[in-house]
């Protein structure tokens, strides 16, 4: 594992067990299905990005208005 991806863990680990003794919902989502849709986010983001695809949303706005 390298360096970022191990103190990512190890602060979700800290940050978790934070959230769990305070008693407060954690901020991600509550069932596999949900960490699923995060990684599938990810990687259609990836993705797009890998093709070289992008739009200029500001343009896009810019010949809107």
């Amino acid at each position: 594992m390298n360096g970022q991806v191990l103190l990512a863990l190890v602060t979700g680990i800290v940050a978790g067990a934070i959230f769990a003794a305070l008693e407060v919902p954690i901020p991600a989502p509550p069932n596999v299905a949900g960490v699923v849709g995060i990684v599938g986010l990810y990687l259609g983001f990836r993705g797009v990005e890998a093709l070289g695809y992008s739009v200029d949303m500001l343009a896009v706005f810019r010949a809107l208005f």
